[in-house]
């Protein structure tokens, strides 16, 4: 069922009539005298009659559910060719009727169905327009189309040429048709609505007692999400699958997934407080034996709060009066820490590749390729001193062949993969996923890589480190570790890590069987908007930025891609000092409007007063 608004002499609606299994509703908001007096718009109507189609006059695209009954809203397309609001209307009016349509349309349009709106060159005001105009100038129907909930998930050039008998008629006031040349026809989808996440806790065994904890609350969507399991069909499984697997014909591989844990105790030595999830656990009796056996490292999820806890500015689970307070743990960082506890207990093979892999939590700040979670791999092999250079050589090797051949299957281009020193590797060029690895023992080596697009590499990215540890006289054990989620992203040209996560099927859907392919985003050229706070420190009080930034995370739901520190004042009469920063929202997945944008800012202002007791300015 196909819809049509806005119809000025039916032309377009008669072009599309003949196809096969479409029914189709045409509409204008004339009446038909008024329509039927316009040169060759008799002719279509009759047209559409014949064909079997529905004309309806005196629509108002603002109000489509009172035109169909209830069983008669399910449209599958609709179409609107370039809407105007008359006469010499400005920007703001044409944006404002944009609105209401996009509005409207939602309520008679099908789940999977879409809405196709074709405007002239420049009216949009996205990047698919040329030449493209000021924002402000635009009638900026991305963003306007989230209001209503809906995704730019396709933009082409309208080829009027190409529609048999088409003929634009242009301003119902006037004589005078519409410059069509360079006009786009924009498609939107139904966005997923915006996470609603309720706490969430977590039941698992830890040194033989039943325990819980709440799950922090920017990590409620991600800690249980299976990416690695057998079923899986998502990117990151699949390359740890095709990584393994090669490394299997040159090492005897085991796995070992096994007996990680989800928690770890105690204090990493040179790892910032501030970059961990700190837990607080409180014995659990409830839980049965069965239940203890399921889930991620042995843990059971609910999302059903019904323990006495509270979470303070830092993160810290607090444990009300009356509650049993036991040993305070913290969500894994790395599994760096995993395999040497592996290695001190002797319980390896040399000459075996032991395989560890799961995802991993970091408080971090917001950057392009800063992830509070993502998925690590740790190859470990122990090999006779004097020989763990070449067991090097021979686990990059692997690696190299592995993820060229990915890269080269999906995108046709060359990765460059390569190892650097780490006394030749600039800092600046640390990510920050080695940047924390860093502080967690010392590297030798840096895996990197960059995609030979057309001659031209991009940007290196560091995906991985390589370290080694003297366990005796004769042995030596070679750890290499590995972003996943990076691998991932470099391999299908996913340029945001966020898409990793979305809960939209379309994601998935492109990575049919786990099959890795070069991703095309549903979501295109998604509005930003830009919120600055400032306020002041309390006296005597180092700020803590990270949390700051995790705090964003969390009342955003990782809405937020950027924050800048835009000012620093001292007021020396007093001592205080005043910080202002700079906050960008936008989303990758989902459609978000400056309304929810700006209940997130209200929202982030309060908690940052209340969590991290600064005075709001």
């Amino acid at each position: 069922r196909v819809l049509l608004l806005g119809e000025g002499n039916f032309s377009f609606a008669a072009s599309l009539c003949g196809a096969a299994g479409t029914h189709v509703v045409a509409t204008c908001y004339e009446s038909e005298e008024e329509v039927c007096g316009r040169g060759r718009a008799a002719e279509s109507i009759r047209r559409l009659r014949e064909a079997g189609a529905e004309v309806v006059f005196s629509v108002d695209c603002t109000k489509l559910k009172d035109y169909f009954l209830p069983e008669q809203r399910e449209f599958d397309c609709i179409y609107f060719n370039f809407p105007h609001c008359g006469r010499k209307a400005g920007v703001v009016k044409n944006r404002e009727l944009l609105a209401r349509f996009f509005h409207s349309s939602a309520e008679v349009l099908t789940e999977e169905g879409e809405v196709h709106v074709a405007l002239c060159n420049g009216q949009g005001g996205t990047p698919a327009d040329q030449p493209r105009r000021e924002w402000h100038n635009s009638w900026q129907i991305v963003a306007v189309a989230a209001g209503a909930g809906f995704i730019l998930s396709n933009v082409h050039p309208f080829k009027a040429e190409t529609i048999h008998g088409y003929k634009c008629t242009g301003y119902r006031s006037q004589d005078k048709s519409f410059c069509i040349e360079g006009a786009l026809n924009h498609i939107f989808t139904r966005s997923t609505p915006l996470p609603c996440f309720k706490p969430m806790i977590c039941k698992i065994e830890l040194e033989s007692q039943k325990v819980s904890f709440q799950v922090p609350q920017v990590l409620v969507d991600k800690i249980n999400r299976g990416f690695l399991g057998l079923n899986s069909n998502h990117p990151v499984r699949t390359v740890k699958e095709k990584l393994t697997a090669d490394l299997s014909q040159v090492f005897p591989l085991k796995n070992i997934d096994y007996c990680l844990s989800l928690l770890h105790q105690g204090h990493l030595n040179g790892v910032c407080h501030s970059n961990i999830f700190w837990i607080v656990l409180s014995p659990e009796e409830t839980l049965s034996t069965e239940e203890m056996s399921s889930g991620l490292a042995n843990a059971v999820f609910f999302s059903q709060v019904d323990f006495c806890r509270d979470t303070d500015k830092n993160g810290w689970v607090n444990v009300q009066e009356g509650c049993h307070i036991s040993k305070q743990y913290y969500l894994r960082p790395s599994l760096l820490p995993c395999a040497q506890a592996i290695i001190q207990r002797g319980a390896f093979l040399p000459g075996t590749l032991h395989v560890l892999s799961g995802p991993v939590f970091r408080k971090c700040l917001i950057t392009p390729y800063s992830m509070p979670v993502f998925h690590e791999v740790v190859f470990v092999c122990a090999v006779n001193r004097g020989t763990e250079n070449r067991c090097i050589q021979m686990l990059v090797n692997s690696i190299k062949t592995s993820t060229c051949s990915l890269h080269q299957t999906v995108s046709g281009f060359k990765l460059n993969v390569s190892l650097q020193e780490a006394t030749n590797f600039e800092t600046t060029q640390l990510n920050d996923f080695v940047a924390f690895e860093s502080q967690l023992s010392k590297i030798q080596y840096f895996i990197c890589m960059e995609a030979d697009t057309s001659g031209s590499c991009e940007k290196s990215s560091c995906v991985g480190i390589i370290r080694t540890e003297l366990v005796n006289s004769e042995l030596v054990v070679v750890f290499a570790s590995l972003n996943l989620d990076l691998l991932a992203m470099l391999i299908c040209g996913i340029s945001d890590w966020r898409m990793l996560w979305t809960s939209d099927t379309r994601f998935l859907r492109q990575f049919p069987g786990g099959e890795l392919r070069l991703f095309k985003s549903f979501s295109l050229y998604p509005p930003f908007y830009v919120h600055d706070v400032s306020f002041w420190v309390p006296d005597g009080e180092q700020f803590d930025e990270v949390a700051f930034h995790t705090i964003a995370r969390q009342v955003s739901s990782e809405m937020v891609v950027s924050i800048q520190l835009m000012d620093s004042f001292h007021q020396w009469e007093t001592g205080r000092k005043s910080l202002c920063y700079r906050l960008t929202f936008q989303s990758c997945d989902k459609a978000l409007s400056r309304q929810e944008v700006a209940e997130m800012q209200l929202l982030f202002r309060k908690e940052i007063n209340q969590r991290l007791r600064v005075t709001l300015r």
